[in-house]
């Protein structure tokens, strides 16, 4: 199959304008139609088709949209079309993203309210994606920055605090000092602000967190549920993400303070090895251990704390950096030996992992044994790791200092001792110098100190998770109001129900300079308020919302993008939530796609949904490539999308793409044959201006084989298109379009029955990729109405039998002769047509076949040795 679209000159010689296809003018026509018939808006309450919930990830208005969204939008109307050929009432909505940093940023440099620069550019969008072709419902357009939907942003967050899921800590964050706000640990990418460049700080900041830690069991293994239906990179992205482990909570006493400190572990069988205890740098519980030391102690820790919080988590955490601490001059004791372990501070230890500490077992843990190495710290072997996990269990003894004693030359751990290797022992093996656990496997060892741990008191099973919980506080103006209120006696409490949307204040007069503070707090009017409960003056928030909190629920809310009376309503979810086929870029494999699904869970266990998972197969499209990166406006690399409507027309832009790849492959733009796809559309179009046959013609009386690659396709393609190998439903397209041309010009000619049918079923299928000139063929065709709502038209079974089929004859493993069979021949009748051939015998030259191999219908295969 020819994977290459016909760039070859029309048969004519002329070019495609000059046989008459103008695309553009085409193009204007039926989008002036589109918008007066409005004929993709999903059906009501009455429509008994089945349904289909398709929706694309929702654009961001920054400026105009370039050739790499064009990708995504293609796709998304590809299965959008699709679906109402097959027969379903499709839901297909379009909205958008619009607010956040990128609209204050251009209108801080401006000098203007960002609310004019965002919907100017929502304004360019919809121009443009109307002149794409796009089959939306234009019925249920949403701008996340309307009062209308930014106030069920804010009844979602009161309902959130109202089941303690939404609350207010002080903790370090990830600061931009660009942008001047905080971001999310998803937000962070090597270290640097996703948004900007800028490299990010840690600061210390009370802030308003959603709590999705509660949801971070389910969120794994729910996505059992979507294995074969999302692509397994993001649920192996997710999965990671959320890094669930499994271990124990040990708590230790600390010299001189009343309350234990509890550290989590996923080795807890290794207690007896742990030498020293480290605490991060920047926790509450560093800053009180310095606290109770001595004077130098304490500047020493300070003077290390300011260089800390200077470096990213990613520097922190890196394996290839020497190791720093101060030593605090306090002591814990471990619980199982009582054993004193000297307490340092560190920044390989993060504030929000676990407890903020570890018991640092260096013998087998990399990290710990390359910080033990650099302080002169003990190292304690307790697994051998050389000892099998089944049969005899050898006695290994230790110094005093932990290390083995080496009973004679060429012992395996002797030469594996950490403390000289510089290696850590991480594998399993058996447990040696731990008490009442010695012997035991891994396993074993765990579950028995556990046990033990739990007796006592001082232990317990537990998990812990690299999520943490989602920060949603936004120190910058262009989001949605935080709706509490802070009261004089300390308090926070809802805005009143009834007072929501809390609207943003006017723009004009606010300084939006990023600065480090909200500029909602320089409102002072709006800042003011009264408390609800007792009438005295009170202030609102000044922070606003993480724009994810916006894209969390949206598909949601196209169920009802305009009812002022709630979010979304639960019939309307039964009927069409949760998304069939979800289409966007993989780029949100774990920001946006996490928060939706943990909000889902929400929702679902408030009753007002039946279902815990939002999007019920995803589709992730490659990137766009231009200059070998990919197309961003702020790198300046990007092909203008609405420069590309006009030449080469959308259907040729979409063609093009289409064409270009399996869906989930990035493309080079360079590649892209637009003058290809343009060429490939004139000539679909001149077959339909060339077929002469009326309408009602009986097509069973047409050439038999033209009708079979017709049928063909038309079996194919459903299957191609629920595979997304788009690509591949053009390229069969192609051929169809060229053998009807071949037809037409040496066949029976243009009046012939199976002509016109193959014409209809080629504007009915490229409707999916090329909807203005599918429709212009269809009308040549003398049809009234639209090709995108005609029904897939059924194959034939009887024309996807094959009624003939070539058979290879071998003799000795060399091809001798072809045969033309029938398609059901059986293996006797086929074996004896090979004897028979003459080509056959004149091989054979009176040789005996001595073994004959025969599978029907295609292959005979005779041996002579």
């Amino acid at each position: 199959m020819s994977q290459t679209p016909d760039t070859s000159v029309p048969s004519d010689g002329s070019s495609p304008a000059e046989g008459g296809y103008e695309a553009f003018a085409i193009q204007e026509k039926w989008q002036a139609r589109w918008a007066e018939a409005d004929p993709f808006r999903a059906g009501g309450q009455d429509d008994t088709r089945p349904r289909k919930y398709v929706l694309g990830m929702f654009p961001y208005p920054s400026g105009d949209l370039h050739m790499g969204h064009a990708e995504s939008y293609a796709y998304v109307d590809v299965v959008a079309r699709f679906w109402r050929h097959r027969g379903y009432n499709v839901l297909n909505p379009i909205g958008w993203d619009s607010f956040g940093l990128p609209a204050e940023n251009a209108a801080i440099q401006r000098g203007a309210d960002p609310r004019e620069w965002t919907y100017a550019n929502i304004e360019q969008h919809k121009k443009s994606f109307r002149q794409y072709g796009s089959s939306y419902d234009w019925s249920r357009i949403l701008h996340t920055s309307d009062p209308e939907y930014y106030r069920w942003n804010q009844w979602l967050f009161q309902r959130l605090f109202e089941r303690g899921l939404a609350y207010r800590k002080e903790s370090p964050v990830n600061w931009c000092p660009n942008d001047q706000t905080v971001l999310a640990n998803e937000q962070v990418v090597d270290g640097h602000c996703e948004r900007c460049g800028a490299e990010v700080v840690k600061k210390k900041l009370t802030q308003w967190y959603f709590k999705i830690t509660d949801y971070a069991d389910r969120l794994l293994d729910d996505l059992n549920q979507l294995e074969g239906f999302w692509p397994q990179k993001v649920i192996r992205m997710q999965r990671n993400w959320i890094g669930r482990s499994v271990g124990a909570d040990i708590d230790f006493e600390i010299e001189g303070r009343d309350e234990k400190v509890t550290v989590f572990s996923t080795r807890p069988d290794t207690l007896h090895g742990a030498t020293f205890m480290v605490v991060a740098p920047d926790s509450d519980l560093a800053a009180e251990l310095a606290a109770g030391s001595s004077a130098e102690v304490r500047m020493r820790f300070q003077d290390y704390l300011e260089r800390v919080q200077r470096e990213t988590d990613i520097e922190r955490q890196s394996t290839d950096r020497p190791k720093t601490g101060v030593f605090l001059d306090r002591f814990a004791i471990n619980p199982i030996n009582g054993e004193r372990l000297p307490i340092w501070a560190a920044d390989y230890v993060l504030a929000d992992y676990g407890h903020g500490a570890v018991m640092a077992v260096p013998a087998h843990d990399q990290r710990d044994l390359d910080f033990a190495r650099a302080f002169d710290l003990p190292v304690k072997v307790v697994v051998d790791t050389t000892a099998p996990i089944t049969g005899a269990i050898p006695v290994i003894e230790l110094d005093d200092e932990g290390v083995p004693i080496d009973p004679g030359a060429g012992d395996s751990l002797s030469d594996l001792d950490p403390a000289r290797t510089g290696v850590a022992l991480t594998g399993d093996g058996r447990l040696i110098n731990s008490a009442s656990l010695d012997g035991l496997s891994k396993r074993n060892a765990i579950a028995r100190i556990i046990e033990e741990l739990t007796a006592a008191g001082t232990g317990r099973a537990a998990k812990s998770y690299r999520l943490r919980d989602w920060l949603i506080s936004r120190q910058r103006f262009w989001g949605t109001p935080i709706p509490m209120i802070h009261t004089q006696d300390g308090r926070i409490v809802p805005v009143p129900e009834e007072q929501l949307p809390l609207e943003l204040p006017d723009a004009r007069g606010l300084d939006l300079a990023p600065k480090g503070t909200s500029p909602l707090g320089g409102a002072r009017e709006w800042m003011q308020t009264v408390d609800p409960e007792t009438g005295e003056p009170a202030l609102r928030d000044p922070d606003t919302m993480d724009t994810f909190v916006d894209s969390s629920w949206y598909f949601l809310r196209f169920l009802a993008a305009n009812d002022p009376t709630q979010a979304f309503p639960s019939r309307e979810a039964d009927r069409w939530a949760p998304v069939d086929s979800y289409i966007g870029g993989v780029e949100h494999a774990i920001l946006h796609l996490l928060y939706a699904r943990f909000i889902t869970k929400v929702l679902f266990d408030m009753g007002l949904i039946d279902f815990t998972e939002p999007f019920s197969s995803l589709i992730n499209q490659g990137m766009v490539l231009l200059g070998g990166s990919k197309m961003s406006k702020s790198k300046g690399n990007l092909v203008e999308f609405a420069a590309s409507m006009v030449d080469p027309g959308a259907d040729a832009s979409r063609v093009a793409i289409v064409f270009a790849g399996p869906v989930e492959d990035d493309i080079n733009w360079e590649d892209v044959s637009t003058t290809g796809a343009q060429k490939f559309l004139a000539r679909a179009w001149r077959v339909a201006k060339d077929v002469t046959s009326a309408p009602d013609v009986v097509w069973a009386e047409g050439d038999a084989s033209l009708r079979r690659i017709t049928h063909r396709l038309l079996a194919d393609a459903p299957g191609l298109v629920e595979q997304t190998k788009f690509n591949v439903v053009v390229a069969r397209l192609m051929e169809l379009v060229n053998a009807t041309r071949k037809a037409i010009d040496t066949g029976a000619g243009p009046a012939d029955p199976a002509v016109r049918e193959a014409a209809e079923a080629t504007a009915m299928i490229l409707d999916l990729f090329a909807p203005h000139t599918a429709e212009e063929m269809w009308e040549i065709l003398g049809y009234e109405g639209f090709v995108g709502v005609v029904p897939w038209r059924n194959p034939d079974p009887t024309l996807l039998v094959e009624e003939s089929v070539t058979a290879v004859v071998q003799i000795d493993g060399k091809v001798r002769a072809t045969l033309t069979v029938p398609a059901r021949i059986d293996a006797t009748e086929l074996e004896k047509l090979a004897r028979a051939d003459e080509r056959v015998t004149r091989s054979l030259a009176g040789r005996e076949i001595t073994r004959a191999v025969v599978r029907p219908p295609k292959v005979v295969s005779f041996s002579t040795h």
